[in-house]
């Protein structure tokens, strides 16, 4: 099982509530029929229920499937509530989603473009 995953190429969100009673089959329908997305690709996808202090991570790494639950003692995620909405995150949003932040930060400070002079 692949252990580091800073160098997965997709990392995907799926706002909203998601049952959180679903198993790794379940997930992977939702991702298939819903987003329309492939589980089977080089992503990872994270699920929240309702309490929002929970959350299911899904990775596929090449011979099954592998499912990270975690439960938070202290606080909650602060996930986006569009229902019908799945999101691509960077590694550093993720950080901060991780970190009970939200993944959308105003006063960070942005990334640059590549210029030309």
């Amino acid at each position: 099982m692949k252990q580091d995953f800073t160098d997965v190429k997709n990392i995907y969100i799926i706002c909203g509530k998601t049952d959180m009673r679903k198993g790794i089959d379940g997930l992977a329908t939702l991702i298939q029929d819903s987003f329309e997305l492939d589980p089977y690709g080089d992503s990872i996808f994270l699920f929240s229920g309702w309490s929002k202090d929970r959350y299911k991570c899904l990775y596929f790494d090449g011979d099954g499937f592998a499912m990270l639950y975690k439960r938070l003692d202290n606080g909650k995620l602060q996930w986006p509530k569009d229902e019908n909405e799945v999101r691509k995150l960077t590694q550093q949003e993720l950080r901060w989603l991780l970190e009970g932040l939200s993944i959308q930060q105003p006063k960070a400070i942005k990334r640059s473009q590549k210029g030309v002079f």
